[in-house]
């Protein structure tokens, strides 16, 4: 079944509350990257924030498709999508502020902790979501 819009609210927020939590905190403890920081919580909230209204965007264009659904290759631009719209936001034009001066935000850093954290939350919904919540996909993708 074709994810709902609300089904995609849910399990967005669902993983990168989880998945995307436990990926951050090797980044925010200084295990990965420059140092410790929560500047990557920072980048998690505005990804879960704004993933909301792209979610909302997705679901429309998505209804111009015979089959109402995005094949994986859409999925990964709508990520790079998403990871340019956080970077300019938050690194070019400032827009979205962050605990430390956005000049101490390298773009390595920033680059690595997107990418570990999109590619995790999308294997995991690809599967662990459908071998551990078989009936998440028959609710088109919703909890409650």
């Amino acid at each position: 079944m074709t994810p709902t819009l609300f089904g995609r609210w849910q399990t967005r927020l669902l993983l990168l509350a989880t998945v995307g939590v436990l990926v951050s905190l090797p980044f925010a403890t200084g295990l990965i990257g420059p140092g410790a920081n929560s500047v990557y919580f920072w980048i998690l909230a505005y990804v879960a924030i704004f993933g909301l209204g792209w979610d909302a965007l997705y679901d429309y264009l998505q209804k111009f498709r015979w089959d109402r659904d995005w094949p994986a290759v859409y999925q990964l631009f709508a990520g790079i999508w998403e990871l340019v719209f956080i970077f300019c936001g938050i690194k070019l034009f400032g827009f979205l502020p962050i605990p430390v001066p956005k000049d101490e935000l390298s773009l390595g850093a920033f680059m690595l902790h997107y990418s570990v954290v999109w590619l995790a939350v999308f294997i995991t919904s690809q599967s662990l979501m459908r071998i551990i919540f078989p009936r998440w996909r028959f609710r088109g993708g919703e909890w409650l």
